[in-house]
């Protein structure tokens, strides 16, 4: 495992994030998650990412337990305050030391600032950034940051609002580089001297797989790397970018990527222009960028697998196939049990208009 200096600590490149672990019957697996989590521990990964809202509540209370059996001081576990679940922000610390079996947070962030949060955040009555400081200062909470879903001037105007921020979160892979305004976003963390932590390098899981003419590109200019594995060396040549987030959800991932992580070996410029000109085609045939978060799923009133409908929205927009999509559709609950409400799209970091893809889905020919 290969590591990076983060101000007094050795942070381990790869992080294990805990938004996409293995489920069984809609609740975590808990015996085939703890055998990801004691792999990832026995391989060096030091950096545990959670946050109150993954699997509908279920993260924190797993991951405490998971990493319970280890010395506190062998990992940094990192979970997050979203204002949208509970705005009140002691009573939802106190609860995430609980779950988490642990009496100090190392990496606390704001959850998903973005436009529409920003102000909630912000505002000076809620006290927020003072009680974080408050626990800091007691020893409760090591780091402060925050993850950002926003635009880049959403996300200049919450680094100029406070000078307590020691790093920031965002969606940084090779295709949203230029898709997503990532490369400004990293550009303006870089300007305000703060270091990057990336979340969704293989945007989640999309990029682990391009489709068999791209991947064949991949594979005959580096044989001995998965597809996979070039988003995460790609990341490896931008020089601020400290922690590598990947939400692991079987042992056959986290092996590979432990794989990839351990050498430091960015891409030449051969293979950066390879990747670029791959990126370029495949983002040409993509119809929404859903990268299965879920965070859309919570709350919708038809309990819609929305991510589900998403991938296959983009394997219809490419392949057209009627016969998938007859057979997709003969589920007991299909797109056409969306009513329109909005709640997925005030929830979806992306801004995908999920309705409006809920009612291209349920006619054909998907459009």
């Amino acid at each position: 495992m290969i590591y990076k200096q983060f101000q007094d600590i050795q942070l381990s490149r790869l992080g294990m994030g805990n938004m996409r672990l293995p489920v069984r019957g809609g609740k975590i697996d808990k015996q085939k998650a703890q055998e990801i989590i004691d792999y990832a521990m026995s391989q060096g990964v030091n950096y545990y990412d959670t946050a109150y809202v993954y699997h509908s509540g279920q993260s924190e209370s797993f991951l405490g337990e998971a990493l319970n059996r280890y010395p506190r001081d062998s990992y940094y576990l990192s979970t997050k305050f979203y204002v949208m679940a509970n705005p009140n922000i002691e009573q939802m610390f106190e609860e995430q030391l609980r779950k988490l079996h642990t009496d100090y947070i190392d990496f606390y962030l704001f959850h998903c600032v973005n436009e529409e949060t920003i102000g909630a955040y912000t505002a000076k009555s809620r006290r927020y950034m003072d009680f974080l400081l408050e626990q800091k200062a007691k020893g409760r909470i090591r780091h402060i940051g925050f993850s950002s879903h926003g635009k880049p001037a959403t996300l200049r105007r919450m680094l100029d609002w406070s000078d307590a921020f020691e790093f920031v979160q965002i969606q940084l892979n090779y295709l949203d580089w230029t898709m997503q305004d990532a490369k400004q976003q990293y550009e303006i963390i870089t300007e305000h001297g703060l270091p990057v932590w990336v979340m969704e390098p293989v945007r989640g899981g999309r990029l682990a797989s391009l489709g068999n003419k791209y991947d064949a590109m991949l594979k005959q200019a580096k044989p001995e790397w998965s597809v996979p594995a070039w988003a995460f060396h790609w990341l490896m040549g931008l020089p601020n970018v400290t922690m590598i987030l990947s939400d692991m959800s079987d042992m056959g991932q986290i092996r590979d990527n432990i794989a990839t992580f351990q050498n430091e070996e960015p891409l030449t410029p051969e293979q950066n222009m390879l990747l670029m000109n791959v990126a370029a085609g495949y983002q040409s045939r993509l119809a929404v960028p859903c990268t299965a978060c879920r965070y859309c799923c919570d709350g919708c009133p038809v309990s819609l697998d929305i991510p589900r409908w998403m991938n296959l929205y983009n394997e219809l927009s490419l392949t057209h196939d009627k016969a998938a999509w007859e057979k997709a559709m003969e589920a007991e609950v299909n797109p056409a049990a969306c009513i329109g409400c909005g709640q997925c799209t005030s929830h979806c970091p992306q801004s995908i208009a999920v309705p409006e893809i809920m009612e291209k889905l349920s006619a054909w020919p998907v459009r």
